[in-house]
């Protein structure tokens, strides 16, 4: 129920993007619920080989380069669906950073909803 949950959040997360910037577009709450997945998959299990391959740049940046591949997962997810457009990459960077945002706002709340036992 918890992982359910999170998902119809995070998707209505990016329906907020899409509201809030001009430069992300999402199409209806299915393409939401799709790109979340998507998102979430991308997170998952390319970013953290992203994360390791960049990791000097990382280093030399003092962590600012996560920003950059956090926004080459949402232009990613974007390229990959219909239903969600993104401008570019300063479209794909601003809309992560919101997305981010809503995300530790909602695994918050989700974990005083849900609480562990």
């Amino acid at each position: 129920m918890k992982i359910l949950t999170r998902w119809l959040l995070l998707a209505g997360a990016l329906l907020l993007v899409a509201h809030l910037y001009p430069g992300v577009v999402v199409t209806s709450f299915t393409s939401a619920l799709i790109a979340a997945l998507v998102l979430g998959l991308l997170n998952t299990l390319l970013r953290p080989v992203l994360v390791l391959l960049t990791l000097p740049v990382t280093v030399l940046s003092l962590g600012l380069f996560l920003f950059v591949i956090n926004a080459l997962m949402f232009w990613a997810a974007a390229s990959l669906l219909d239903g969600l457009a993104v401008a570019g990459f300063w479209a794909a960077l601003i809309g992560s950073l919101i997305y981010s945002l809503c995300g530790m706002v909602i695994d918050v709340v989700i974990e005083r909803v849900f609480p562990d036992d």
